[in-house]
């Protein structure tokens, strides 16, 4: 059975108030890194040695172009962990508000309204028939 047009404007009003408890948030991915360096004399060249890292990075795009960004702590990286699933659910919460919007638009009645009367004295235009040279 369908919801009812005011469950639907009840589960919208839930929807914009987690959106207003969404805390900084900012887009991208965050992914590990490592391996060996161009020193040959470095421990990460003997073997069974895992190499570097790992090391974490945060690459987006920026106006068509990619970013990547390191970071230098551990708290850092938890810190822009937080950001990337707050914006996570920032898109969640937008699908969600689409959707019941939809099914709003979907279930709202249709309101006719009587023409005003500045409407109904409005002349109609003719259409102007187009000369042939």
């Amino acid at each position: 059975m369908p919801e009812s047009l005011l469950d639907l404007e009840s589960r919208r009003a839930a929807v914009k108030l987690q959106f207003a408890q969404l805390g900084d948030l900012r887009s991208g991915s965050i992914t590990e890194t490592g391996g060996r360096c161009g020193n040959a004399n470095c421990h990460c060249h003997q073997a069974g040695d895992p190499g570097h890292g790992p090391y974490y990075r945060l690459t987006r795009k920026v106006k068509g172009k990619t970013v990547t960004e390191t970071f230098s702590s551990a708290a850092s990286l938890a810190k822009a962990q937080r950001e990337v699933a707050e914006c996570q659910r920032f898109r969640e919460l937008g699908d969600q508000f689409l959707e019941v919007n939809e099914q709003i638009c979907a279930v709202r009645p249709v309101e006719e309204t009587p023409p005003s009367a500045q409407e109904k004295k409005r002349p109609k235009r003719s259409a102007r028939k187009s000369r042939v040279k």
